[in-house]
């Protein structure tokens, strides 16, 4: 449980998420909330041929919400899911070093998008919000040999396209086209912006029924 100060007066919040990262965002910015990780089993990406990746993200982002959720009564809990995506191809978290210097490999001297949707739901009435952001990082070209460095420091195992841009990952990075908080796993202005309106508002019911027709068909 986080014991930082709120900035907002809003329901008790639940990230539904194991993610350090997320944790450290929502806490930089004086949210208090509490961490309970779903139990869903995540498909690998390539089991998503054909469909977009903002449509991916939000969908694994509201099927964490709403597994978290049916354990409390009053709470806003809050999903994401980050992936990255390169000429259609959808990376996730690398299965092993392997996978994950095959996709560094891939991803040197591009630039690709890293998409984090992100669901809203709250507990008790079952309203929901469900968005992505996307932002395009571009990288530099990457010698075999940094790759190999990079993926000893063990800063791959855990991160979408198997690399951390708040981390030693950074030197990889030349610069990037909008949100940098959207690459570490949580866009913080959007997600203020729909917390403060999910938790005043009743709007979000009619949001509620065009994202899950959107998302799962």
């Amino acid at each position: 449980m986080q014991t930082r100060e709120s900035a907002f007066k809003i329901p008790q919040l639940v990230l539904a998420s194991a993610s350090p990262r997320r944790s450290a965002l929502l806490s930089q910015i004086g949210i208090t909330f509490e961490v309970r990780p779903s139990d869903i089993v995540e498909p690998p990406p390539n089991g998503h041929l054909n469909t977009p990746v903002s449509k991916v993200t939000q969908k694994l982002a509201l099927l964490k919400a709403v597994d978290v959720a049916q354990h409390f009564n009053e709470a806003v809990i809050i999903g994401a899911d980050t992936l990255v995506s390169l000429d259609g191809k959808l990376l996730g978290k690398p299965t092993d070093d392997t996978d994950a210097f095959e996709m560094l490999t891939h991803l040197s001297g591009t630039r690709h998008e890293v998409v984090t949707g992100v669901a809203l739901v709250d507990a008790g009435t079952g309203r929901e919000i469900v968005w992505a952001e996307t932002t395009q990082v571009y990288f530099r070209e990457l010698r075999s040999t940094e790759i190999a460095t990079y993926i000893a420091s063990g800063e791959t195992s855990d991160k979408a396209g198997a690399y951390g841009i708040q981390g030693r990952g950074a030197a990889f990075v030349r610069r990037i086209e909008g949100c940098y908080f959207n690459v570490v796993g949580l866009p913080l202005a959007s997600f203020v912006e729909r917390l403060s309106n999910f938790s005043k508002s009743t709007e979000s019911s009619d949001i509620k029924t065009v994202a899950r027709n959107e998302i799962m068909p």
